[in-house]
């Protein structure tokens, strides 16, 4: 195949510019730092605070990774069956908007989010998650439709660099608002709520600029059958599940998969409460450690894809997980109030952070047969990594209420790089002995 127009590749990379905002302002940044404000206690001599829903005392942080866990609980469960279909009638494109258009409403109902009224803010969290994730199946799954294999890994880095040039520039403006609030007449939570409005409407509008460049689907069969739509969604689950069998060194690429990104996705959206909470950094340091590892990422994705080019897939995919067990362990010895070492940390988050995600996409995408059914693949991707994400958000949590500390939480997740680590190295030692019986055939 041949790779799409330019004019498609930017617009699919544009999504990546529209939805990141979501990813930095409301998962990584303000968002997290707001609702540590209105659940705790204002002391911050102390690193837990506790809040009551339904009838149960949590500390805040941990009810925050539950209800995150729950979220993508939910993608897990609907995910497959929605892009199967998609797949079978061709409407990934619909689908796409749909949940952009849900993520986009809910993230701009923050606005009315405050101390008050705890549940509606959880909820309005969990919808936005819910779009956010639920999107990203049905883009992913653009990527082998429109890139050759060969420009699969600059392809997915460029959607990776626009997200974080994307997101950093909203970032910078709501930034402004939380900084200097008084120059527009309101406090703090004020900005913070203004800023939730302003990633609705961008979300939104980039969005449907992305959309408005993206190829219509095509049906995975000529004729549909006529016949219960859900029935046909579960058949070609079933038909997909059936040919990953026959791949081994694609579903152990997913099992290695599955252990490293639980880490590197819990670090992503428990660091800013682990810097809150734990670590006592101010949110205004937050705020720009966290847009450090922005703008570092993007000269880091584009880097790890050089490398993957140099080194193969495998080996430079190893390389990042070795990177983020080192991580792990500096993480859980930095000393509380250590701004500079916060963002010493930061640097080095964000330069890896990137590109094991954009290397991990386009490994995915080189490693799928040749199929139209590209987007009941890429669930199965999707319903990997939000699994994987349920267990590491609730692990952490639990550990921190087990032990009172999330250090303890930062530590466990070695673990999980150090399986992710050994089973990559399983299937490059599969994908090597399937290449020189190839060569010797």
């Amino acid at each position: 195949m041949q790779t799409a127009p330019k004019k498609v590749i930017n617009g699919w990379a544009m999504y990546d510019w529209a939805n990141s905002v979501y990813n930095l302002v409301i998962t990584s940044t303000i968002f997290p730092a707001y609702y540590e404000a209105v659940t705790g206690d204002g002391n911050e001599a102390t690193a837990n605070d506790t809040v009551h829903l339904f009838g149960r005392e949590y500390v805040n942080t941990s009810l925050y990774n539950y209800a995150l866990a729950v979220a993508f609980m939910i993608v897990a469960i609907m995910s497959p069956l929605l892009s199967s279909i998609a797949d079978y009638k061709g409407n990934k494109k619909q689908f796409l908007f749909f949940f952009c258009t849900m993520g986009s409403l809910a993230c701009s109902s923050l606005y009315f989010y405050d101390k008050g009224n705890l549940a509606y803010g959880l909820g309005c969290m969990i919808i936005a998650c819910v779009g956010y994730w639920s999107s990203l199946v049905f883009y992913n799954s653009y990527l082998p439709e429109i890139a050759a294999p060969e420009d699969q890994d600059r392809v997915s880095a460029k959607g990776f660099s626009m997200g974080y040039i994307g997101s950093v520039i909203l970032q910078i403006i709501c930034f402004v608002f939380v900084l200097m609030p008084e120059k527009f007449g309101i406090n703090t939570g004020k900005a913070s709520q203004i800023s939730f409005l302003l990633v609705g409407i961008w979300w939104w509008g980039f969005g449907q600029f992305s959309l408005s460049r993206l190829p219509k689907g095509k049906p995975a069969v000529d004729k549909p059958e006529k016949g219960n739509l859900f029935t046909y969604g579960y058949k070609e689950l079933n038909k997909v599940w059936k040919q990953l069998s026959h791949t081994p060194i694609l579903k152990r690429f997913l099992a290695a998969f599955f252990f490293y990104n639980m880490g590197v996705q819990t670090v992503m959206l428990a660091a800013t409460l682990y810097g809150k909470s734990e670590l006592n950094i101010p949110t205004t340091n937050l705020i720009i450690a966290i847009l450090i590892i922005q703008l570092v990422a993007v000269p880091g994705a584009f880097l790890i894809a050089r490398l993957s080019n140099k080194i193969g897939n495998f080996r430079a995919l190893m390389v990042c997980v070795v990177f983020w067990i080192l991580l792990c362990i500096v993480g859980y010895m930095l000393p509380r109030n250590g701004i500079n070492e916060f963002y010493l940390l930061a640097v080095l988050v964000g330069f890896v952070m990137g590109g094991i995600q954009s290397l991990s996409r386009s490994t995915y995408a080189k490693l799928m047969p040749e199929t139209k059914d590209t987007t009941s693949y890429f669930s199965f991707y999707d319903v990997t990594e939000k699994i994987a994400i349920v267990i590491g958000m609730f692990s952490f949590g639990f550990i921190n209420e087990l032990s009172g500390s999330q250090r303890n939480s930062v530590l466990a997740l070695i673990i999980f790089f150090v399986i992710g680590l050994i089973l990559l190295i399983m299937a490059a030692s599969k994908q090597k002995k399937a290449f020189a019986s190839y060569e010797t055939s």
